[in-house]
């Protein structure tokens, strides 16, 4: 089909020709003296993203499960028990992965629509009194229902507990475009990829762990500790501080990576946090106002900033509306996954967009919609997420050059 593709999918996203050209590069000596002056600064970049001056960075050629695996092999006992709330797919693949490895895991499944509660989390950590608890793992963003936990009230809970638990995040949907504090939240460790707010392909799996959770891994490796070899911390922290990698790294993508950094402190932390926010509210504006649709999250709290869920209506399949997308307008949304799937389809809205790429996806869900039987006005979508952007846009401009 002639013209551009519209990827917008929840990841990987659309990759720019900034980060394209930046990783066009020959294949070099990734053992030369000159090969930390790429990779040091990158775990320094890194920590500006996750807002931390104490963590320290790993970069894994991985995707980001890579980087899951890491954070609880690296820092836990065979046998621990870890807490975890359950409210969409990617919770589940990480509950999943820690069972896997021999972690006692208990599950706090939650409504998808919802995402992790605090008040449940802080009842669980206060009732363990012996502290047998040794890490809360938690989703920022859950892209299959589309919601947002709040990371910061979670920590307020487990400090109002009095519990020395480690504090675990996925942050694959959410770093860089969504809030993310590392020190302020005290957060012990958080994981991300490449392939979603880095605007980068798929490649890189990404953690940063406290000081706390690097000392945890100390006391592990002396008690049962979780079997690793390629994930191993302690070989990473042996060649990092040098500039260098234990295994031959991908070259193309540190050099994306560097790129991708570059981007995001040109435009600022802050003001990419808020363009997403911006973005994302004006799709919300096209289900809600326009189509008279509803979205999987079941409060505007949970509101996901990266990915909105579109519930059908009722005798509708989310299928149908993805594969018309795709096959007639060159169009990908995501599907509904697990429990969801049939129900919904996903408009991914996160990486380097802008307005009128939101609005092409909104007009191509619509007119997909319209061709299967759903009856939504046509141009109705479109026009409520214009009305938004033409009235809140200026705003956004202003902030973001303040």
């Amino acid at each position: 089909m002639t013209g551009r593709h519209f990827l917008h999918v929840p990841g990987p996203t659309n990759v720019p020709d900034r980060i394209l050209n930046a990783m066009h590069v020959p294949m070099e000596d990734h053992r030369s003296a000159e090969f930390p002056k790429l990779t040091l600064p990158l775990f320094e970049g890194l920590k500006g993203l996750f807002r931390t001056t104490s963590g320290q960075a790993f970069i894994f050629p991985s995707s980001g499960t890579g980087a899951w695996e890491a954070t609880l092999t690296n820092t836990l006992s065979t046998g621990d028990q870890v807490l975890s709330p359950r409210f969409g797919q990617f919770s589940h693949l990480w509950i999943e992965l820690a069972t896997r490895h021999g972690l006692e895991v208990i599950v706090q499944d939650e409504e998808w629509g919802t995402g992790a509660s605090p008040e449940r989390i802080h009842q669980a950590l206060e009732q363990d009194r012996a502290h047998a608890i040794k890490a809360v793992m938690v989703v920022q963003n859950e892209t299959a229902p589309g919601v947002t936990s709040d990371i910061g009230a979670i920590r307020a809970a487990m400090d109002a507990a009095k519990h020395p638990a480690l504090l675990f995040v996925d942050g694959v949907s959410a770093i860089g475009s969504i809030d993310f504090r590392m020190d302020e939240w005290r957060v012990d460790g958080i994981v991300t990829g490449s392939q979603k707010g880095l605007m980068m392909p798929t490649g890189l799996g990404i953690a940063c762990m406290s000081q706390k959770a690097l000392e945890a891994g100390k006391a592990a490796r002396r008690n049962n500790p979780l079997r690793r070899g390629y994930f191993e911390f302690e070989d990473m922290q042996r060649s990092n501080k040098d500039g260098y990698f234990p295994y031959t790294p991908s070259l193309p993508l540190l050099y994306g990576l560097r790129e991708a950094l570059r981007m995001l402190a040109e435009e600022g932390l802050d003001n990419v946090i808020a363009r997403h926010h911006y973005l994302a509210s004006g799709v919300r504006a096209a289900v809600v106002q326009g189509w008279g649709l509803k979205l999987c999250a079941r409060d505007p709290k949970w509101n996901s900033d990266t990915v909105s869920a579109v519930m059908v209506p009722e005798g509708f399949n989310g299928a149908d509306v993805i594969r018309r997308a795709y096959q007639r307008y060159n169009l990908s949304l995501g599907a509904g996954l697990s429990q969801m799937a049939g129900k919904l389809f996903r408009i991914g809205h996160l990486g380097d967009l802008n307005e009128l790429m939101c609005l092409g996806a909104i007009t191509g869900a619509e007119m997909a919609m319209r061709d299967i039987g759903i009856k939504v006005e046509p141009g109705s979508g479109a026009a409520a997420a214009q009305e938004y952007y033409r009235a809140h846009g200026e705003q956004q401009m202003r902030a973001a050059a303040e």
